[in-house]
């Protein structure tokens, strides 16, 4: 394992040979929220375990989960740049994760390391906070491993799916691959009638910009945008602007967060607890 960022709620004296460590990879891991939210929830669900963030670059990845195998860590969370990559490193990868060709779960199930994907029960989880899914038009922004998993959510729930991508090879790769409607660029959003759109481009993390026009936002329609921090990015702030519903990236978060927790220990998650860690967290790392 490479460095360990300590987290919020743990102390030397609260850690036994019996506390079940688990934790996230991801590179960098300053801005990580995990580790607050999962301690917070051990605690509401009277776990003896313990959540630390691990920065792994991507070189160290093969070592760091051979140490994860070695120290018996009971889950890893893992996020950007990791959630293709360690794919090779697992002893299995569910059915889901495999279709959507991303992992951001390990969970270690009889001595084996399993993989799954919780990013699209967490995107849509965060939607249907809003709106009813089913045979809505969605607009999907990006590419990458979070677009993959939106993709494949919204599909799930019975809504035509279009990709918009910067590079519009890439966006139609992904559209043929999960069965997408269509796909295109960035700019064709202008005119294409959608009740949900969702940014998963890191467009808008910390920049100050907005992937596309604020003018091609359809008002009346949901727009969630993945990125959590800032709670407001430019994207939300032009859909208020267009009568649209801004949706920020916390509730996709902790729903996916929740749903790790349930592959775990067969347990609900406490959603408000969650919640309130991670805006506690904000606070904390602002």
């Amino acid at each position: 394992m490479q460095r360990a960022t300590p987290s919020t709620g743990m102390t030397p004296s609260s850690i036994t040979a019996r506390t079940s460590l688990c934790g996230i990879v991801l590179h960098p891991a300053g801005h990580t929220r995990s580790p607050h939210m999962h301690n917070a929830a051990f605690a509401a669900m009277g776990l003896d375990a313990a959540y630390l963030a691990f920065d792994v670059a991507p070189e160290g990845l093969g070592d760091a989960v051979a140490g994860a195998r070695a120290l018996g860590i009971r889950q890893l969370a893992v996020s950007i740049p990791h959630k293709v990559a360690i794919m090779g490193h697992l002893d299995e990868v569910d059915e889901t994760a495999r279709r959507i060709g991303a992992v951001n779960t390990v969970t270690r199930i009889d001595g084996r390391l399993v993989g799954a994907n919780t990013d699209w029960v967490g995107g849509v989880r965060a939607l249907e906070r809003e709106t009813r899914l089913e045979g809505r038009r969605c607009v999907v922004l990006g590419a990458g491993g979070a677009a993959r998993a939106l993709v494949f959510g919204l599909i799930e729930r019975g809504s035509e799916v279009l990709v918009l991508n910067r590079s519009v090879d890439r966006a139609r790769a992904l559209a043929n691959e999960l069965g997408a409607a269509r796909a295109g660029s960035l700019e064709e959003l202008g005119g294409l009638p959608h009740d949900v759109l969702v940014n998963t481009t890191s467009v808008g993390l910390r920049s100050g910009e907005s992937p596309v026009r604020a003018a091609d936002l359809a008002p009346g329609s949901v727009v969630m945008d993945a990125v959590y921090d800032p709670e407001e990015t430019a994207l939300l702030r032009a859909a208020r602007e267009r009568g649209a519903t801004p949706l920020g990236g916390k509730w996709m978060l902790v729903h996916q967060a929740a749903e790790q927790l349930r592959l775990w220990t067969g347990r609900e998650a406490p959603i408000e607890v969650l919640a309130e860690a991670f805006d506690r967290a904000g606070q904390d790392l602002g």
